[in-house]
Formats: structure tokens, sequence, C-alpha cells
């Protein structure tokens, strides 16, 4: 139940990414420069203050975490980070093969 919950949020996630990447496309397109969308522009657009409630949380604890690894994260195209932790979740979470020749006891 919990493995096909987290593949349908992969798949989600996976559909999320070919969005951005299809929206950055025309983005480009239209322009006629490389326009591509920030992962963090992405989530001020949606929730700001979500964003600075993770960021006290994190430099709290732990500050060299959020300039090491959440600046990095944040700065790069949404489409790519959303489409990896898509697959990502696909992968860790696919159905068990079967075990042909084997009884399970």
């Amino acid at each position: 139940m919990i493995r096909g919950l987290f593949r349908f949020i992969g798949l989600l996630l996976l559909a999320a990414g070919f969005v951005f990447l299809i929206y950055d496309g025309q983005r480009s397109i239209a322009d006629q420069t490389l326009r591509l969308t920030r992962l963090g522009e992405f989530w001020n657009d949606i929730h700001q203050t979500s964003q600075q409630a993770l960021r006290g949380a994190v430099e709290t604890n732990a500050p060299w975490l959020w300039h090491a690894i959440s600046n990095f994260l944040l700065d790069q195209p949404a489409w790519a980070v959303l489409g990896v932790l898509g697959i990502l979740l696909m992968v860790l979470f696919r159905p068990k093969k079967k075990l042909i020749g084997y009884a399970r006891d």
C-alpha cells in the first residue's frame, strides 16, 4: 500500500518535471534565449513563507547544511530536480521481482 503511494507520488513528480521542461522550452523559444525556472523561484511563487520557515529551522540546527546543500539544490532547474526525485521514488519503491522456481515458506 505504502509502496504504491510512493510510486504514485514519484509519477506525479516526474509528470511535474516534464511540465516544467515543456514550460521552460516554450519560454526559451519565445524569448530566443535560454530561460530556466529555478526550484527556488518556483517555491517562492507557490509559498514563500514555508521556504523561509525551513531556512530558519535548518540554520538553527545545522547552518552548514543550508549553505552547502539547500542553496545548491534551490539553484537547479525545477524540471531536473522534480524529474530526478520522481525517478528515484519510482525506482526505490518498485514492485519486488517474483521468484521463479522457488517456494516461499
